[in-house]
């Protein structure tokens, strides 16, 4: 039985020692590299799982996409470089934050755009819904209520 446990907690260890070992290890001349890095990373969009920073994602172009940065930033690239090869290579959906022009457009109005309609069918249905009671109803609903109210007076004591 003692045998069996320590087979266990010896596969469970070598297990675990070989998860962390996934990590990549990367070196750095200084810390403002590692943090360009890291900062680029996590907004880079993966091409191929679409919600996932590369940093992330596991798939091969996310790897792919780490390593290129590595290799930039190593190189001596600043952020504004690295992001313009990414977009150039894979397109603007690679970043997390499009550029605005006549491409996406759409993308920057079409919330707006939605708000306001919204707001005017709103407004529209709110204006059909509210009938117009001229001065005869009124009245007639007036004098109904003060009725009502009269015999609710007269009933307590």
């Amino acid at each position: 039985m003692k045998q069996l446990i320590t087979s266990i907690l010896s596969l469970l260890l070598l297990f675990g020692a070989t998860l962390l070992q996934a990590d990549e290890i990367l070196s750095f001349d200084n810390e403002a590299e590692r943090q360009l890095y890291q900062q680029l990373t996590a907004e880079l969009r993966c091409p191929q799982c679409q919600n996932q920073n590369i940093a992330d994602s596991n798939a091969i172009v996310a790897v792919d996409m780490r390593q290129k940065t590595y290799q930039l930033v190593r190189e001596g690239h600043d952020r504004a470089q690295v992001l313009d090869y990414m977009k150039n290579r894979y397109g603007d959906f690679v970043h997390y934050q499009p550029p605005f022009n006549r491409y996406t457009l759409w993308l920057w109005l079409a919330p707006l755009l939605l708000l306001t309609g919204l707001a005017g069918v709103g407004l529209y249905r709110r204006k059909q819904q509210l009938p117009l009671a001229n001065d005869t109803q009124q009245q007639g609903l007036d004098t109904e209520l003060d009725q009502l109210i009269e015999r609710y007076r007269s009933k307590k004591p």
